[in-house]
């Protein structure tokens, strides 16, 4: 994969959105993959990306490259030789169009919620839950599809279970009670009209609070061969907050341990964590998964977003908790770790293990 020539061919679903346009951003360059085909609504087929896309990615122009495909239809059809796809679709109509894409021999790599608790399908986070890509062989055999679909995790759950996991491994966690302050842009464009964020929080996100409990169990459970997705022993009940900030969701999280250890063993378990897509070296792999910041008021959303290229889970904040055994804050980028580059990792680690 060292020359262009090599490179696998990809394209995206849902082109013209936020997401969509997040994925054609982190795919400029990519050593791996090649953009070749963008898809997007009936209405806009054969015309130019450019003609049809406002290009609304601050700090960055809409690429060249990208600008001159022409829009095709959500269809395996329309995008022959393609051997990915990232679909950025909204829920509505993203089911039965991956599962048409994994049944034309297409690996999926999805931000949709629609097949994230499917028995079969990895809801991956490769920093967390890297083996769950074995129940792929599983799904093409129960499903009699050469393609294969990989989600990855809602845009909130995603920070929390990457704090997790260390913790999980090293102390045991039994419970977490998570209260999350999530950007605009999680609603996607043009996201929360202005009359009603401006001066305001919005203490209800649809089915937020939900995703975010299941889908924290399903990736801190095991995938167990002959039976499935295990779900962790963990209880997590979270509130959903949407706060007027453009991108990047800030939570807090208390959490209770199964045993008893001091704050700085907690911090040396974030701060020491090499999961494998970065000893892999997988290419949007950050340097560090998590980032731990000790000034008293980090992290910040506008001041810590983009660290590790929005891909770093940042942490602070950590004390004592006087219901729980400790509490503390967590940041992520929600359209970059939590959507588009999650998904292109997830895409990246199935290459690393030969299933793409």
């Amino acid at each position: 994969m060292e020359t262009s020539h090599k490179k696998i061919p990809v394209g995206v679903l849902g082109a013209t959105g936020m997401v969509g346009q997040r994925f054609i951003e982190l795919l400029q360059g990519h050593p791996w993959f090649e953009l070749v085909a963008l898809a997007a609504s009936d209405k806009h087929n054969g015309l130019p990306y450019a003609e049809v896309t406002a290009w609304r990615l601050s700090g960055s122009e809409m690429p060249v490259e990208a600008a001159q495909l022409p829009v095709v239809s959500c269809r395996p059809e329309a995008m022959p030789g393609v051997k990915a796809v990232f679909s950025a679709l909204p829920g509505e109509i993203a089911g039965e169009i991956e599962i048409a894409f994994a049944q034309a021999g297409v690996a999926v790599f999805s931000n949709a919620k629609n097949h994230r608790m499917g028995a079969d399908v990895p809801l991956l986070i490769p920093e967390v839950n890297a083996d769950h890509i074995a129940a792929i062989p599983q799904q093409q055999k129960q499903r009699g599809w050469s393609g294969f679909i990989v989600t990855n995790a809602n845009c909130s759950a995603t920070p929390l279970v990457m704090a997790l996991k260390p913790l999980q491994q090293a102390f045991g966690v039994s419970k977490a009670l998570v209260t999350t302050m999530q950007a605009i842009s999680g609603a996607g464009y043009p996201g929360v009209p202005s009359y009603d964020i401006l001066d305001n929080v919005v203490p209800y996100i649809g089915g937020e609070e939900e995703k975010l409990e299941s889908e924290t169990l399903k990736m801190l459970g095991e995938w167990q061969e002959g039976r499935g997705f295990v779900d962790a022993p963990l209880a997590v009940s979270a509130h959903c907050n949407r706060v007027a900030t453009r991108e990047g969701h800030l939570e807090c999280a208390s959490i209770q341990l199964e045993r008893s250890v001091g704050p700085e063993e907690i911090i040396a378990a974030w701060e020491n964590y090499v999961p494998e897509p970065q000893a892999a070296g997988l290419p949007s792999a950050p340097r560090h998964a998590l980032v731990y910041r000790r000034e008293i008021d980090r992290p910040q959303t506008l001041r810590d977003r983009d660290a590790g290229n929005g891909m770093t889970v940042t942490l602070g904040r950590l004390r004592p908790c006087p219901l729980f055994s400790y509490k503390f804050v967590m940041l992520g980028h929600n359209t970059i770790r939590g959507a588009a580059g999650g998904s292109l990792l997830n895409a990246e680690w199935c290459v690393h293990k030969g299933l793409l």
